[in-house]
């Protein structure tokens, strides 16, 4: 099974390029943004801790999403790979992510890590914010994520590329170059 990280700031473009994974190669996909959210939703204990982080900018601690994310891979069964969205945020969680597939006999094949100025990225988020409604895509929480995400996240592209799995590719383009530009580090970890 191929195992797919998608990686880069709020507002990237990991979503729409999961999207696009996905009905290319079949490949599951774990977006812990969308399962916090859908648990934030239903109100569950994770959801309601979760909330109160993600309203604040603030990443949710690792326990908390090492735990759900080892429950949604038990859940797979005879799926091509496997895409990771805004997991891992951490070198903590790189680790426990390397750990469990290696449990598993597995390992990450590629991490893509779509890069994106930060001027770009407010004004995306700007935009998404006002189409969605979302609560944590306001000026002061955006800044508050990018310079979260910039502080805690970065060194995750340092882990990976110790660990020889690390593509960066520019996140600005029409949709569909970036997609090119991702399928072709996807299909040279085949």
């Amino acid at each position: 099974m191929q195992n797919v990280i998608i990686f880069g700031p709020p507002g990237s473009g990991k979503g729409t390029q999961s999207e696009k994974i996905i009905e290319k190669f079949g490949f599951a996909h774990i977006s812990t943004g969308d399962i916090l959210r859908a648990e934030i939703k239903s109100g569950t204990p994770l959801g309601v801790t979760a909330a109160k982080f993600i309203d604040n900018g603030q990443l949710v601690p690792d326990d908390l999403i090492i735990d759900m994310l080892e429950n949604k891979l038990n859940t797979l069964n005879n799926m091509p790979g496997v895409i990771f969205d805004g997991f891992p945020r951490t070198v903590e969680q790189a680790k426990a992510l390397k750990e469990m597939l290696e449990k598993r006999g597995e390992k990450i094949s590629v991490m893509i890590n779509l890069e994106v100025a930060k001027p770009e990225l407010i004004d995306r988020l700007l935009k998404r914010g006002q189409i969605s409604g979302r609560s944590d895509d306001k000026l002061e929480t955006i800044e508050k994520r990018i310079k979260v995400y910039e502080s805690q996240t970065t060194p995750v592209i340092d882990f990976y590329k110790n660990e020889g799995s690390y593509h960066g590719v520019k996140g600005v383009g029409s949709i569909d170059e970036i997609f090119s530009s991702i399928s072709e580090s996807i299909e040279s970890c085949v």
